[in-house]
């Protein structure tokens, strides 16, 4: 009875997706594709609770010479990072021409210089996995668009050339680089359209064989160790003439079928979509909060508490946080401060004004940051994102000078991300105090290699012990994680009521209402001692001692309250 209303599910998703050009012999090849992943053995895996972090990081962010990559950082984190981490994202794993990996050759082979699918499953036994789906776009150098130059037939559909009747004049990019580039193929020139750039080329979902083999590639990743999912640049992935090609409904309708599909395998496999826009756009990729994305990027949380710990004030950071609600009990918000690309910049917008954006842009253009542009419909450029170690970003010059006091604004904001309602992921930069690296960024050009740098195993290891400033977030972070786990207030689905005080606190409530677990969060977003009447009496988780409703706070202090 299930794996007929399974059915009857994706044959709606197709038909919505497809209308007129939906066919009957694409549910009977979905109905092939179901039948031979049945046959496999797949694994139960729990949905996420308050004990989840996840650490985002490539490969072979640690390395050690002689030794594959993803083996060196398995090791590192069974060694250096123990449990404090049960989930780690890893960035594109995958044989990949440019863009750090998000130009992918082959989806269903491991890059030889990280190692095997052997090594992915070894780490799957420790750590639950998240592993990326670049499914916008593909390399020029793939079998894919190859075949396409070279007249196959089967690849003929898998790509979208350029249209005179296709009205482009309303499409949203991320990128300054042309919308449609030339390719030499074997009969004369071809076009494709680039959304990112001309090695990344967008696949024509409109042909039903790329949805057919990009849900096969899904399934095989949840089959081989994927907990979570990522969708990269999700909201591209359908293109409409007249319209800005983003965020359409057939691109729902995709993650939607998705969604059932992997439910129908492997129930609580997260898919966790990836839409760097402003937040009213991102949050749509919820659905009705129980069909579509688990999680969604909260994109505008990394700017937010960026602007709130470099002017001292909460005030924006509170009002916008009292929208932000519990959406189901199956759908939450994937948080982050940090990542490998830059603090994105477009989902401020309604948030902050032109000028609190600007003071942004200028300090961390001072804190030696980079600044990356968007093309705009008009054919104007605006930023896109802030190129910057969040550690760097943080400081203001003139105030944070000590190590100690750095530190401490580091752990704050951490302690933002790790109190909000949603799941928390730390990029590998920021649990091991990273700066920011020139020697990458000049040797590279690209502005995000700013925040990328690959670490030698033997050199950080050392470094977790003897440098200060390494050390002192790396083991705040890791006790802050250790209390927070222990809380079930702070499950992903337990809402957040926050709360109003003064400018320069941010201070919330969570409660988990089935176990009745309950946490007061407060944390001084000043480089100055602060006093606050919190209206209740308790424990601080932190340090153990017990509070009275009028607390204060030293310069960057956060009390976790119970």
């Amino acid at each position: 009875m299930f794996k007929e209303s399974i059915f009857t599910k994706i044959e709606e998703k197709l038909k919505s997706i497809y209308k007129e050009a939906y066919r009957d012999s694409f549910l009977e090849q979905f109905q092939a594709l179901m039948d031979r992943w049945e046959k496999e053995q797949w694994v139960r895996i729990d949905p996420p609770s308050e004990k989840n972090i996840y650490l985002i990081a490539y490969g072979d962010s640690i390395f050690e010479q002689g030794e594959p990559a993803l083996e060196t950082l398995h090791r590192f984190l069974k060694q250096e990072v123990q449990d404090t981490i049960t989930d780690v994202h890893l960035l594109p794993m995958f044989p990949y021409t440019s863009d750090d990996g998000f130009s992918v050759v082959d989806y269903n082979e491991i890059n030889p210089e990280l190692g095997t699918w052997d090594h992915i499953a070894k780490m799957s036994k420790d750590y639950r996995l998240m592993y990326d789906f670049v499914a916008n776009h593909i390399s020029k150098s793939s079998k894919w668009f190859q075949g396409y130059l070279n007249g196959e037939d089967k690849y003929q559909g898998y790509f979208i050339p350029r249209d005179p009747g296709f009205n482009l004049e309303n499409v949203v990019r991320p990128r300054t680089s042309p919308l449609f580039h030339e390719y030499e193929g074997k009969d004369g020139v071809k076009t494709a359209w680039t959304t990112f750039s001309e090695d990344q080329v967008d696949l024509n979902f409109r042909h039903f064989p790329v949805l057919l083999e990009a849900t096969e590639i899904l399934l095989s990743y949840a089959y081989k160790g994927a907990s979570s999912i990522r969708l990269d640049a999700i909201g591209f992935i359908w293109k409409e003439s007249g319209t800005t090609s983003m965020h359409l409904p057939e691109a729902h309708a995709i993650i939607q079928l998705w969604r059932d599909v992997l439910n129908y395998f492997k129930p609580n496999t997260q898919i966790i979509t990836e839409t760097n826009v402003p937040h009213q756009e991102n949050i749509s990729y919820f659905g009705d909060g129980t069909n579509e994305a688990h999680m969604v990027y909260q994109f505008s949380l990394p700017p937010l508490v960026l602007y709130t710990m470099t002017t001292h004030d909460a005030t924006k950071l509170t009002s916008w946080a009292k929208t932000i609600g519990k959406v189901s009990d199956e759908a939450t918000y994937f948080n982050f401060l940090a990542s490998h690309d830059g603090i994105g910049m477009r989902p401020t917008e309604g948030i902050l004004t032109e000028e609190e954006r600007q003071r942004l842009i200028d300090k961390v253009v001072e804190n030696g940051g980079r600044i990356s542009y968007k093309t705009n419909t008009d054919g104007s450029q605006s930023v896109y994102e802030m190129n910057i170690n969040y550690f760097n970003a943080l400081i203001n010059k003139g105030e944070d000078d000590t190590e100690e006091l750095a530190v401490k604004k580091m752990l704050a904001a951490h302690s933002i991300l790790l109190s909000v309602i949603g799941v928390p992921a730390i990029y590998y930069h920021s649990l091991l105090g990273s700066e920011n690296d020139y020697e990458g960024l000049e040797a590279s050009g690209i502005n995000r290699r700013i925040n990328r740098e690959k670490l030698e195993f033997g050199e950080i290891t050392r470094e977790l012990e003897e440098n200060s400033r390494r050390k002192g977030i790396f083991q705040g972070l890791r006790k802050m994680i250790s209390i927070r786990k222990r809380q079930s207030a702070f499950s992903p689905y337990a809402p957040q009521t926050v709360v109003d005080l003064n400018a320069n606190v941010f201070a919330l409530k969570r409660k988990n209402e089935a176990t009745g677990d309950e946490v007061f969060f407060i944390v001084n977003v000043d480089s100055k001692p602060v006093t606050a009447d919190i209206g209740i009496k308790g424990q601080d988780l932190v340090t153990g001692q017990e509070v009275d409703s009028v607390v204060t706070l030293e310069p960057y202090q956060y009390l976790w309250v119970r």
